[in-house]
């Protein structure tokens, strides 16, 4: 195999965000995160101090999504949003941009969005992921085309602080034009774009359509340290059917 199962399942942030997610649910995913020895859990605000519990001991870390999923609330919630979950033992925080903002080329809004987030979690010693929502910014925004606005909100979290750069929420739906909504999530253009837009100290994360061991492997060539996945289980039973089958 191309890579170790460590190496790919230290990649994975099992994700725990549905809308309908039970109690239940979220322990039994958690649960699920130490059988398969994943990086995290990427969970909502209201349940990091249960999976905390769940997870001490384990190596598997807490994370936790804020102003998620749409990056709406005003500033000051966010940063108070992320206290709260590093109390309760987050240690890593998935931030979501305030999309409009960003798309009236409000940068400096931006700037200081993402930098209170990562000036909190810091203070607390967590790391902080900061989400795009690249299906949202196909067409660019503020005189920019959406390559050239990705590689600015790159720069722009940099310079706040961030972690990581992150794809997606993974609920970032487009209505299209038969009046359904879908979405892409990661792509390796994307993903090769963010990783070039990034100076080596900020890494890069994928989320959203990483549904097996084959896309997981591909957004690894192409620079990412982590991805997001609900098919965490999938991923990692294919990787052992294949390495049992000396493939």
């Amino acid at each position: 195999m191309k890579y170790t199962y460590q190496q790919l399942a230290g990649m994975i942030d099992h994700s725990l965000l549905h809308p309908t997610l039970t109690d239940r649910e979220l322990e039994d995913g958690c649960r699920l995160a130490i059988r398969y020895g994943v990086a995290s859990v990427c969970i909502k605000p209201y349940a990091v101090k249960r999976a905390a519990e769940l997870l001490a001991g384990s190596g598997v870390r807490v994370g936790c999504v804020i102003g998620f999923p749409h990056g709406n609330s005003c500033t000051e919630s966010k940063r108070y949003e992320t206290e709260l979950a590093c109390r309760d033992g987050a240690v890593e925080i998935d931030m979501v941009i305030n999309l409009g903002k960003a798309l009236g080329g409000d940068w400096d809004y931006v700037e200081r969005d993402v930098k209170t987030v990562c000036d909190e979690a810091h203070r607390h010693g967590a790391k902080v992921k900061v989400i795009f929502e690249n299906d949202y910014l196909a067409r660019g925004g503020a005189g920019l085309d959406g390559n050239g606005f990705k590689r600015k909100l790159c720069q722009i979290c940099e310079r706040a602080g961030a972690d990581w750069v992150k794809t997606s929420t993974g609920f970032g739906f487009v209505k299209q034009p038969d009046g359904g909504y879908n979405y892409q999530g990661a792509t390796a253009h994307d993903l090769e774009l963010m990783r070039a837009a990034c100076s080596p100290k900020v890494q890069v994360k994928a989320a959203g359509g990483v549904r097996d061991l084959d896309g997981l492997m591909l957004v690894r060539d192409l620079g990412a340290s982590r991805c997001g996945a609900s098919a965490t289980a999938a991923i990692l039973d294919e990787y052992r059917r294949r390495e049992a089958a000396g493939q």
